[in-house]
């Protein structure tokens, strides 16, 4: 490039007691680009992002902004030298209008506030960007993506010269994030470099100008994005081939398991009709708001339908618990780990058998240790969970990691049905191909699947069919053979499709 470097950061190493999170890594970004960072969980990205914000100090390296050697050992000199992050939960105060959030930062604007000029900068900050907000609009009210904005004019207010953007979609529909793209795009037309971290690697080529890969706290490559290829990209990220990690391996199909007979939940979803087979796969797809999470909490009793029957074994059932969807052999697997499916400070053994403590109790009540470690033990290395000792606490863990002690914890409930909601989600490309490889294990088994997934290759790739929902309503259910993503998104959208009965 012929432009010279806003920010260097040159030879940066960092242990943390046993852990080099980062050995010798170097990374240059230039003002007026999209520059992309990835890799898998664990492979040092967060490391560094806390290192140029002022979180960390490198052990050895320097940081270069200019050309020039700087200290940054704080966030707020990091802010100094225009150098900041928005991270994929934004940091707002909610009872703050956007104004107020936008100029919470600064201190140099005298100790009574000129509302009148705050609104009208806030204005002018957010006209530069093309956001339409209210600026006095408090911030509890605001959707994510305009969160996302409001930390974003924050910077600009601060003269950013370097933003980091952490997985800044990953809780974004497509139109937030497309928003969120033109946002990003504003911005390098404004001549600030741009740091882009996600594990959607589509978004990757789609927004970056260059893309530099991490692996095991070490720099790999760094490579024009129209010189990188999908495969190749993965090839750096995980240091093997993956090929086609969607690979779906044709289960033999069973008998009917489970049957949904006009399933609703007033104000919520309605008609819902399917049937999964022992070994099958059925996918839900549809967009943000359609409800598909909705119906697996109705079957794994969190919040149960009020409308229809669900048929299990040949039975009618009235799900009213997770407790009574255990014992009939019904697992469910949150799309929000961290809130729902973990328990944090706990280590991988507690986590593992909690819901089958039962199993692990003497005849006195006490927890017999040895045989619930023994447990964690054989999940731990049945998927591969990259930890110490199952002692660990799971809050340590990489995300990939987390989500395979989740995955532990209800295979240990010997499950019939398995409800995967978002199984994927936040997860590197590495573990994405293991989780898939344990959904095409348990379908092999005889286990019946139910996917849910905003990823549409994804479910498209790992289902045997596809139900589609729109705002609470069944659009349609479509076999492996004719689902396409045009298909499936027509009737995500609205277009009724119902091309398959439902099977008896």
């Amino acid at each position: 490039m012929d432009k010279k470097p806003v920010l260097e950061m040159k030879n940066i190493s960092k242990r943390f007691d046993m852990t080099q999170a980062l050995d010798n890594v170097s990374l240059t970004l230039y003002p007026g680009e999209i520059h992309a960072l990835v890799g898998e969980n664990g492979a040092g990205k967060s490391t560094l992002i806390k290192t140029m914000t002022g979180i960390y100090r490198p052990d050895t390296g320097n940081i270069l902004l200019d050309g020039q050697p700087v200290h940054i050992h704080n966030s707020q000199q990091a802010q100094s030298h225009g150098v900041a992050a928005i991270y994929q939960e934004p940091l707002v105060f909610p009872d703050l209008n956007v104004a107020e959030n936008i100029f919470i930062s600064h201190r140099d604007r005298g100790a009574v506030v000129s509302w009148k000029k705050m609104y009208k900068d806030a204005e002018s900050i957010l006209e530069k960007l093309d956001v339409k907000l209210d600026v006095k609009m408090p911030a509890r009210g605001l959707t994510l993506a305009a969160q996302q904005a409001v930390e974003i004019a924050k910077a600009i207010s601060l003269d950013v010269r370097v933003l980091i953007m952490d997985e800044p979609t990953a809780s974004l529909s497509a139109h937030e994030v497309a928003q969120l793209f033109k946002v990003a795009n504003t911005l390098r037309e404004q001549g600030v470099a741009v740091l882009f971290i996600s594990h959607r690697l589509e978004e990757v080529f789609k927004i970056s100008d260059r893309i530099s890969v991490f692996r095991d706290g070490r720099h790999i490559s760094t490579n024009i994005t129209g010189d990188v290829t999908h495969d190749s990209l993965i090839r750096d990220m995980v240091g093997r081939e993956v090929g086609d990690y969607f690979a779906k391996s044709q289960a033999e199909k069973g008998e009917v398991l489970v049957s949904a007979r006009g399933l609703g939940k007033e104000g919520v979803f309605s008609d819902i009709n399917f049937d999964v087979r022992r070994g099958e796969v059925l996918g839900f797809a549809g967009l943000v708001g359609s409800r598909r999470t909705d119906v697996g909490l109705a079957l794994f009793g969190i919040e149960p339908a009020d409308a229809g029957e669900i048929i299990f074994e040949g039975e009618p059932l009235t799900m009213k618990s997770p407790e009574q969807a255990l014992k009939c052999g019904i697992s469910y697997l949150t799309e929000d780990r961290r809130q729902f499916g973990l328990t944090m400070p706990m280590s991988i053994t507690s986590n593992i058998s909690l819901p089958t403590l039962k199993r692990y109790l003497s005849g006195l009540g006490l927890v017999k240790h040895s045989r619930e470690k023994a447990t964690a033990e054989d999940y731990r290395k049945r998927l591969t969970i990259r930890t110490p000792s199952v002692n660990h606490e799971v809050g340590k863990l990489s995300g990939g990691n987390q989500q395979k002690v989740m995955l532990g914890k209800w295979l240990n409930a010997e499950p019939k049905l398995f409800i995967f909601d978002e199984p994927t989600r936040g997860i590197d490309v590495g573990a994405k191909a293991e989780v898939h490889h344990i959904i095409n294990e348990l379908a092999e088994q005889g286990l019946a699947i139910i996917l849910i997934s905003s990823d549409l290759p994804e479910a498209l790739a790992m289902s045997d069919r596809i139900l589609v929902m729109r705002e609470g309503k069944q659009m349609g259910i479509f076999n492996r053979e004719e689902a396409t993503q045009e298909i499936v998104m027509t009737a995500a959208m609205g277009q009724s499709h119902l091309t398959e009965e439902i099977s008896q």
